[in-house]
């Protein structure tokens, strides 16, 4: 699969090291934006304030699937339920919420747990198998929580990580696990 991520920090550069291993051709723009036009997928990896400038300086990108793994710190982009939606209104295309609710600090353990680490998404139907795929060939399990609508949700909820990282846990991974009778 080719995947354009846009942003080349500490979760758009790991998640690129993450599916370069699995065998994907990736392609990690910076600042200075570039072309998408061969993605098959699109993963915005930026502060959540830059949403907007990063994809106007990606050309290409119209109705290409796109991952938001954006993190809100402070004010969201006005008539915008999510950085999800932000993003779907930019490229157009199908739009899943993931990789937003684990450290990226943590991302070189994954492939060492006995146990796929979990990971939130929020999808669209039309993306939820590419998704899945992105975050299984990534070394996680994905844990659907809705569709698009549960974007914010999912935003909503890294205060509360980093409150359970900051008074004991540290940087951690978490599962779901089903009851068994």
């Amino acid at each position: 699969m080719k995947i354009t991520v846009v942003g080349r920090g500490n979760v758009g550069g790991g998640l690129a090291a993450l599916w370069t291993a699995a065998g994907h051709t990736v392609t990690v723009l910076g600042r200075d934006g570039g072309d998408g036009t061969d993605a098959d997928v699109l993963v915005v990896a930026v502060p959540g304030d830059r949403v907007a400038d990063a994809l106007g300086r990606v050309t290409g990108i119209a109705g290409k699937p796109a991952v938001d793994a954006t993190n809100v710190y402070g004010l969201r982009a006005p008539g915008h339920e999510s950085n999800a939606h932000l993003v779907r209104s930019l490229t157009g295309g199908p739009v899943a919420k993931s990789f937003s609710a684990n450290f990226a600090s943590e991302y070189n353990k994954v492939a060492g747990q006995a146990t796929p680490p979990g990971n939130l998404v929020a999808a669209e139907p039309e993306i939820r198998e590419l998704v899945d795929r992105l975050n299984r060939d990534a070394g996680f399990e994905p844990i659907h929580v809705g569709g698009l609508e549960m974007a914010r949700q999912v935003e909503d909820l890294a205060p509360l990580l980093i409150g359970i990282a900051q008074n004991g846990a540290g940087p951690y991974f978490y599962r779901v696990s089903p009851t068994v009778a």
